[in-house]
């Protein structure tokens, strides 16, 4: 859910609304809350809410932001904005896709055959050989609650890979707490783990098919780029009160 929050009138602070607002059952229901804010040195200011009221960089969720930033005329179709991880760059293609750069990767590191990348928000990654057979909350959760990743946790995806390009993978998000059917810093910190050269990832998630390009350093990766489509699905209002 995206709200043009450019007046500042929105309850950002009171985190029982956002939790409210993103209940499937006694709000609208989403897994995450976007605030498109001013910025001094940007085009805007990307204000991402998980669910539970946290914190964090969202890779789909900016793509979303981008989108709808040009649909209230707030940027053309390139742009940069400032979220919680520091700036990024905005593009809309002529295919009606939308890009975002993702910030420079530095590190990775290896838990056995497992990897750990942070896109912007931590990811370990497992790798299967069926991901449509794994018992994604179960499993993730061993992960997501284990000792060495406390207190904030880490996101867990488990990963398939078709061929040198092309992957399928699974999502459980912290925050959410639960699967989600694509999650885009996810989908770029599982591309980069199996990028062995300069090159374009394909991934397919539950939520659709995306993209993911990079350059490999000695170590690490920069010129990171998320691909794919961003859509509207409704537009309303939303009445706050007691709440």
């Amino acid at each position: 859910m995206l709200v043009d929050n450019r007046n500042g009138l929105f309850p950002a602070e009171n985190l029982s609304v956002i939790q409210r607002i993103c209940h499937r059952k006694y709000g609208i229901g989403s897994d995450g809350l976007i605030l498109i804010e001013k910025d001094d040195t940007t085009d805007f200011y990307m204000n991402f809410f998980n669910p539970d009221g946290s914190k964090s960089y969202c890779g789909n969720g900016s793509r979303c932001a981008v989108h709808f930033a040009n649909s209230i005329g707030l940027i053309g179709e390139k742009c940069s904005f400032r979220a919680i991880d520091g700036v990024h760059e905005g593009l809309l293609k002529e295919n009606g896709e939308v890009s975002t750069s993702i910030l420079p990767v530095s590190q990775t590191k290896l838990y056995g055959n497992d990897i750990f990348i942070n896109t912007g928000s931590p990811h370990y990654i497992v790798y299967s050989k069926n991901v449509d057979a794994v018992d994604l909350v179960l499993e993730a959760r061993k992960i997501r609650y284990s000792p060495q990743f406390a207190p904030s946790g880490t996101n867990v995806n488990y990963v398939e890979q078709i061929n040198g390009s092309h992957i399928k993978m699974r999502t459980y998000e912290r925050g959410v707490e639960d699967e989600t059917l694509s999650c885009g810093t996810g989908v770029t910190a599982a591309a980069l783990s199996v990028m062995q050269q300069d090159g374009k990832i394909s991934v397919e998630t539950k939520g659709g098919k995306l993209s993911v390009i990079a350059r490999k350093l000695s170590q690490g990766f920069d010129n990171i780029w998320l691909t794919g489509p961003a859509t509207v699905v409704f537009k309303g209002e939303y009445k706050i009160e007691n709440q």
